[in-house]
């Protein structure tokens, strides 16, 4: 896969409304993961989305999300950059020169699902999310 580029938008705890919302809007596949999928099934926040993928037919891609418990929800700072793909020396390329000069909130490191994912704010005051896809080769997520 090559690395795309695409908005990811934060949510206070209706991620599922607003990205079914956005799936009539523009039509498409919509995958939803939720924070119970990934080990906190008895968590108050186990059916909040933890990822949401929109992708159309025309090209468009959307991502989002709810809030990660414990980290503010701000209205009007609610998105991030994402940049993914499976490219791992071209993606800590982007990371590299993204985090330089800014604030890391998320270590580019091995997440639970499998991939190499970090955060930063750039120089700029923009967020950043960086995610390398694991190889199918690595066996099962």
């Amino acid at each position: 896969m090559s690395s795309r580029l695409n908005p990811y938008l934060s949510f206070d705890g209706d991620a599922r409304q607003a990205m079914e919302h956005y799936r009539e809007v523009f039509g498409g596949s919509l995958r939803l993961t939720t924070y119970g999928e990934f080990g906190r099934r008895d968590a108050p926040d186990a059916d909040k989305v933890m990822h949401a993928l929109l992708e159309t037919a025309g090209g468009f891609v959307l991502m989002g999300a709810d809030a990660p418990p414990g980290m503010p929800y701000n209205p009007g700072n609610n998105f991030s950059v994402s940049v993914s793909g499976d490219d791992e020396g071209e993606l800590r390329g982007y990371w590299e020169k993204l985090s330089a000069g800014g604030s890391v909130s998320v270590a580019l490191e091995r997440q639970m699902w499998g991939d190499v994912f970090g955060m930063c704010t750039d120089r700029f005051g923009i967020p950043w999310m960086v995610n390398i896809s694991r190889p199918l080769t690595d066996g099962p997520r």
